[in-house]
């Protein structure tokens, strides 16, 4: 990114220049592009396969379809796809990281932005102009700042008590429909639908910093998050459906909190199926024991996802991602769904 000439110079305005831009999946149909990689090996075939479950999903009625949500590919262009799915009810609820809703959803709906970069860089001389890297994409430190305090003034409005995630995410939507800067952002757009987030590892975010500020401020009265009432709340919404399905970018707490739904259903002494689809879009390894959270065979063992419908894509996410949500967009069947509001049943 420097200037040969002049190394090490360069501005932080020279720096955050390119915005990144978030693919736009009703824009392109990928149908052949998934017809013809079913025909082939490898990816491809991974890929066409995970396409042909998660439209199975859709046309399934009686299917609850969980999106979750791990790594960085909301900073990195899929932000849009995400909000898409919720938009036109391709999926029912959502688990994710605490970074994929607030330091990036959130984050750009206070009207800031994820920038392209390099990932050869001088990361010294990114953080002499505050700038965060993840892997080729910038993030001005100054901003996410921002995103900390505000998050902290969210909390400072609020009753103090416990809150999940979701609830405190919700509350996030409506402070956004008032405030935001750049709508419809996955937040609002799954508060108007009664679309629920579940953070699990909420506080290892910027909320995290935006929350210890907010108790630092009010040490008495404050808010806390209750993840233990959260997997109760997500595990309700398993015990609620009548089958299920998993939609999974990377892997990590998110994949394994909405597959412990099916044991902790089973420990509270209701029957629940195991999740009767399953597509992970993934590149860590299973040789060390763990592929983010276990394979999706492996899962089986445990009682969690059934095999008969189930895919692993061994690829980078924003690669394969854009193909299979435009084939599923362009197939239609979401519009044969249902809303679940799921939402609604926590009396919201």
């Amino acid at each position: 990114m420097s200037d040969k000439k002049n190394p090490g110079h360069n501005s932080k305005k020279e720096f955050l220049s390119k915005p990144v831009e978030h693919i736009d999946i009703t824009s392109f149909d990928s149908r052949k592009i998934i017809s013809s990689m079913e025909k082939m090996s490898f990816v491809s075939r991974e890929t066409a396969n995970a396409a042909k479950i998660y439209t199975e999903m859709l046309k399934d009625k009686s299917c609850t379809i969980f999106l979750t949500l791990a790594g960085s590919t909301s900073a990195a262009g899929c932000m849009h796809i995400y909000r898409d799915m919720v938009k036109y009810n391709m999926v029912d609820a959502i688990v994710a990281t605490g970074a994929s809703i607030i330091d990036m959803d959130f984050f750009e709906a206070l009207g800031f932005k994820h920038y392209q970069g390099s990932q050869f860089q001088n990361d010294m001389e990114l953080r002499n102009n505050y700038i965060d890297r993840i892997y080729d994409t910038y993030i001005d430190e100054d901003e996410l700042q921002l995103c900390d305090k505000i998050i902290g003034e969210i909390a400072d409005s609020l009753e103090p008590r416990s809150y999940t995630s979701r609830e405190f995410i919700r509350e996030m939507g409506k402070y956004l429909k008032k405030k935001a800067k750049k709508k419809n952002s996955l937040i609002e757009v799954a508060y108007d639908n009664n679309v629920p987030i579940f953070c699990p590892a909420f506080t290892d975010s910027s909320a995290g910093f935006g929350l210890v500020i907010h108790q630092e401020k009010n040490p008495k009265k404050h808010i806390t998050i209750d993840s233990i009432r959260e997997f109760r709340e997500l595990t309700e919404i398993k015990i609620r459906s009548e089958g299920s399905g998993l939609f999974m970018i990377g892997g990590g707490v998110p994949k394994n909190f909405i597959q412990d739904t099916v044991i902790c259903a089973e420990l509270l002494g209701k029957n629940v199926d195991m999740h009767k689809y399953a597509v992970q879009i993934t590149v860590a390894d299973s040789r060390d024991g763990a592929c983010s959270s276990s394979t999706l065979k492996e899962a089986s063992s445990w009682g969690k996802v059934d095999v008969s419908k189930e895919q692993m894509v061994f690829a980078e996410a924003t690669s394969v991602l854009p193909l299979i949500a435009s084939d599923a967009y362009h197939n239609g069947e979401w519009k044969n769904r249902e809303r679940k509001n799921f939402s609604k049943i926590f009396g919201q």
